[in-house]
């Protein structure tokens, strides 16, 4: 045996197969995500060890059929049949055969090397299944492998499965076909003598497969055998065919040939369901029963989203005191030790002071995705979804709208890439348009700034406010753009409820991981860069003291000397601020945000959060270090101290600049992911739009706080 040689393994499987599972126990960490080649749905590559065997395991997305009906099965298909892997690992739910063994037979159809693994076995045992796997195997002509994905059960047996397969040893592997009928198999075959005609197509593809798939109308295998020079003929026998199959059956020919595999899987589990006994109560039709009740499950969705934000709030208080006072230690220690001048000033009040303000916030962000993770891996946000369902059509939003959505909450970029999902061209423009709305991670540190100094113990209520606000935009602008642009109804589609499962603790920590790493990744990269911009604009020009008018030292003879110095070399600092390039951008912009109570130095963080919504944190954070610097010596700069000491900054006021990063212009990674999605000019009307909406909002909340207050 070689082993020198990277075997290349494909899993492919429904969705809530426990998919994702069984790559994390293959990878461990050995994992790297990027986007497919010329599209921007992200794919997962990870790294097994067998022995000395390396093997590359490549996490294709989660479909339902080769059907090329999406563009995840576009992609999966494309790299079954183009990269041509040593092997497909196909994960089923073995509790749902039935359904998940569809994909299965067109894997089959295909003709390559596959092995079946039957995850989540325990629970197809607690429902009073068992398979006979050996009859499975020779039934199929593949290996059979039983898993429990999040106990590591069978992981080894698998991994020396995918070796004994790749390196031709594997006994349990023949080709094998779906009989679909005299009538079909006849026009099959006279499909495949025409493109046998040519000799070059055959060494490419399964011609069999080729002609199922002509015979099914698929355009995208047309477009695959165009080039050839008998093309036509193709076609033209394909749609003799097609024509002759309907008329004998009355009916069209995806439904006759998907009735045709239904029926193979039908059989197939006949012949090797060994036992049914009695199977245990179903928990989770019973927990159904309350939170999907039409009384109790709006209550308990709001309930289990304010316990998520206010364990955000309340559990990261701690660990963000404990992260804030490691880097004021880390700024003092490095100001004992550096020489005055500018490059300690860049560090300590650029540097450090932009990066360290944002950084501490990385315990709320952890919490945020921890609670989302287990919603989602026990099962709930599916019901979420299934809840929400009938408000999102009534508003013009298609209900599969709601994953894209709440993914949302975590990064609006893949949310984006997401929508792809939808068939139809309408609603994912409308779902990708109110996507930003939702309210990103990248939010999360300003409100919960905001709120932990001007809110306190209702921090957790005031956060869950602004993202049912976000929604709230996002129902109405969706109905908005429902009237204006698009006047055809919604599609109905089936929700798919997977079972309630208690997830692990590893693989909600990975899945939380995942997702928090990119905010780590932008500490050294987007954030650091303009911080260091950020502090430059704010320190050039450079002006003299001469230059610098003084407050009257006569003026309060209560005061020290010292503390006299100190409020002078205060209102030098303020004036050369002001008097800086980020002054004078912020004395442009600042009229057009005064109406809403917003100072200077507030606007000008919004127009640097256009790049990153966190870079709003660092950038008042250097405004406020520039200040700090000079009044006391004796305590470390902190952000929320100068926040509760701003006078122009009240409750009402810090509440409508909350309001205006959760709705204003999407960040520049976000825009670009619109353009490129469904074209520039829907880009720049979003940014347009979330402009002049948020403006609107922002002054009527105001306003009318202001009368009221």
């Amino acid at each position: 045996m070689q082993t020198d040689k990277i075997i290349r393994a494909g899993l492919v499987g429904n969705p809530n197969c426990g998919k994702t599972t069984i790559f994390n126990a293959l990878t461990g960490l050995h994992q790297r995500t990027a986007n497919w080649s010329g599209v921007t749905i992200e794919k997962k590559e990870g790294i097994a060890r067998f022995g000395e065997l390396t093997i590359k395991i490549v996490d294709l997305p989660g479909i339902y059929s080769l059907s090329a009906y999406s563009l995840e099965e576009i992609i999966a298909r494309n790299y079954i049949i183009h990269e041509q892997p040593d092997v497909i690992v196909n994960i089923v739910d073995a509790g749902n055969l039935e359904r998940n063994l569809y994909l299965t037979a067109q894997l089959i159809n295909i003709g390559v090397r596959v092995i079946l693994v039957l995850n989540m076995y325990d629970e197809a045992q607690d429902q009073g299944i068992e398979y006979d796997t050996e009859k499975m195997s020779l039934l199929l002509g593949m290996p059979v492998v039983k898993t429990v994905g999040t106990k590591g059960e069978g992981i080894r047996e698998l991994l020396s499965t995918i070796v004994a397969v790749a390196t031709n040893i594997e006994k349990n592997i023949r080709s094998i076909q779906i009989n679909y009928g005299e009538d079909i198999e006849t026009e099959i075959k006279q499909i495949q003598n025409k493109i046998e005609k040519e000799r070059t197509i055959g060494m490419r593809y399964s011609t069999r497969w080729l002609a199922l798939r002509l015979l099914e109308n698929d355009t995208d295998v047309f477009e695959k055998l165009r080039p050839y020079p008998n093309y036509g003929d193709i076609v033209q026998q394909a749609k003799i065919s097609r024509e002759i199959i309907e008329k004998k059956y009355g009916d069209e020919i995806e439904i006759i040939m998907a009735e045709r595999r239904q029926g193979f899987v039908t059989g197939l589990l006949k012949e090797v369901t060994l036992r049914i006994k009695e199977s245990k109560p179903d928990i989770s039709e019973r927990i159904d029963k309350i939170v999907m009740n039409k009384y109790f499950g709006y209550p308990i969705l709001l309930f289990l989203l304010w316990v998520l934000f206010q364990s955000t709030y309340v559990l990261g208080e701690y660990p963000r005191n404990l992260i804030e006072k490691s880097v004021h230690g880390l700024i003092a220690i490095v100001t004992a030790i550096l020489p005055d001048g500018f490059a300690k000033r860049l560090l300590t009040e650029g540097i450090l002071a932009g990066v360290g303000g944002v950084v501490v916030f990385l315990p709320n962000i952890l919490i945020l995705f921890l609670g989302i993770s287990f919603l989602e891996d026990t099962g709930y946000m599916a019901r979420a979804a299934f809840i929400m369902d009938k408000i999102m059509h009534k508003l013009g939003l298609h209900g599969k709208s709601f994953i894209p959505l709440v993914m949302g909450f975590g990064c609006n970029v893949p949310a984006i890439m997401a929508t792809r999902s939808l068939e139809n061209t309408r609603d994912r423009i409308i779902t990708v348009l109110v996507n930003p709305f939702m309210s990103c991670s990248a939010r999360l540190p300003v409100y919960v700034l905001f709120a932990s100094v001007f809110f306190q113990q209702y921090a957790g209520t005031v956060i869950l406010s602004l993202y049912f606000v976000g929604m709230i935009m996002a129902f109405i602008s969706s109905k908005i753009f429902h009237i204006l642009f698009f006047k055809t109804k919604t599609a109905p589609f089936v929700m798919e409820l997977p079972p309630y499962r208690l997830p692990t603790v590893r693989a909600i920590l990975l899945h939380m991981w995942n997702r928090s790493s990119q905010y780590l990744r932008k500490m050294s990269g987007i954030i650091l860069l303009l911080s260091i911009i950020v502090w430059l604009l704010c320190e050039f020009p450079q002006h003299n003291d001469s230059q610098l008018a003084f407050p009257n030292e006569h003026s309060s003879p209560a005061i020290t000397r010292q503390d006299m110095n100190a409020n002078n070399q205060l209102a030098s600092t303020q004036r050369a601020l002001a008097n800086s390039y980020m002054g004078k951008i912020g004395s442009t912009i600042a009229p057009l945000l005064e109406p809403l109570g917003f100072t200077w130095q507030m606007s000008v963080a919004l127009l640097t959060g256009i790049v990153a919504k966190e870079v709003v944190i660092s950038t008042l954070n250097i405004f406020y270090m520039e200040n700090r610097m000079y009044t006391s010596h004796s305590r470390p700069p902190d952000l929320d101290a100068a926040l509760k000491s701003d006078f122009a900054i009240t409750p009402l006021i810090a509440y409508v600049y909350m309001l205006f990063v959760l709705l204003y212009i999407p960040c520049v990674a976000t825009s670009v992911a619109i353009g490129r999605e469904i074209g520039w000019q829907w880009a720049f009307f979003s940014i347009a739009y979330n402009l002049i909406l948020t403006w609107i909002v922002c002054f009527l909340v105001y306003r009318i706080g202001l009368l009221i207050t």
